[in-house]
């Protein structure tokens, strides 16, 4: 069983991943931060790629990819660091976030080598349902989850086929717009979480702006199985190029702050 599926047996479970992208600010430190996140108690991890053209991301994750292209990420950069990560957590549920570009252009070989690695679910946030049958072929050929995306004005009946379609979880856009961090959401944002988690017989997780420690548990408290938050470890490696140990402990800090009172989750059970 896929492990995010495995992740999300457990119904009551309340799943926090971080987003980061791969090779930000470099190779390196990239993978130390990951690391910190996951050793402060992610349940998970979301990795992006960098890409030249990122439509669905805001300025702070498109500067955080430029960061990274800048630096000399590769695709083979990428790869490497999941095999290290797979390595290092063998049982940890990794999540990417593509644009299908970087796919396509590979073709079938892209799919092998990321199940290869352990890639547990891929999302390509530009590729719409109508288009995507190749991809999903693909993905579960490989024995890749599949992810897809629910937006904020998606209707019922779509976001229905969307879920029915999604094997690993799905991921419901919180607001309007691209990604960022958000002071605040309109009290219909966690609405339309409770509504999505009764009408769900899947994992639904919810991402895009949240950006605090009370907005994680808000979206847990709505019914999101999961909460994805990014653009504000973007944003804190920006702020803290000189000094990435610094940025090593917002993250560790934020982790921690969003896990206290929360049960570890045991990975060797959902090996």
């Amino acid at each position: 069983m896929n492990r995010f599926a495995r992740l999300f047996t457990r119904r009551d479970r309340r799943m926090f991943v971080p987003f980061f992208t791969l090779g930000d600010p470099n190779a390196i430190a990239s993978f130390d931060l990951i690391c910190a996140a996951v050793d402060a108690g992610a349940d998970a991890v979301e990795l992006g790629f960098p890409f030249s053209d990122p439509i669905t991301d805001g300025p702070v994750n498109q500067r955080s990819m430029r960061r990274a292209l800048a630096a000399g990420t590769t695709y083979a950069t990428c790869l490497d660091m999941l095999r290290r990560l797979r390595e290092r957590y063998p049982a940890l549920p990794i999540g990417l976030l593509l644009y299908y570009n970087l796919l396509f252009m590979r073709g079938e070989r892209a799919y092998k080598e990321l199940a290869a690695i352990g890639v547990d679910a891929v999302v390509c946030s530009d590729l719409p349902f109508e288009e995507c049958a190749t991809h999903m072929w693909q993905l579960a050929d490989s024995r890749i989850g599949c992810i897809q995306m629910v937006a904020p004005n998606t209707p019922v009946e779509r976001a229905r086929k969307l879920i029915d379609s999604s094997s690993a979880f799905t991921y419901v856009i919180s607001r309007f717009g691209t990604t960022g961090t958000s002071a605040s959401f309109e009290q219909q944002a966690l609405a339309r979480i409770e509504h999505l988690s009764k009408l769900a017989d899947k994992a639904i997780v919810a991402g895009f702006g949240i950006s605090t420690v009370d907005q994680v548990r808000d979206f847990w408290a709505a019914g999101a199985n999961g909460v994805i938050v990014g653009s504000l470890f973007s944003l804190q490696i920006e702020r803290c190029l000189a000094d990435v140990p610094a940025a090593r402990q917002f993250i560790e800090a934020f982790v921690g702050q969003v896990q206290a009172g929360k049960p570890r989750l045991d990975f060797a059970g959902i090996i």
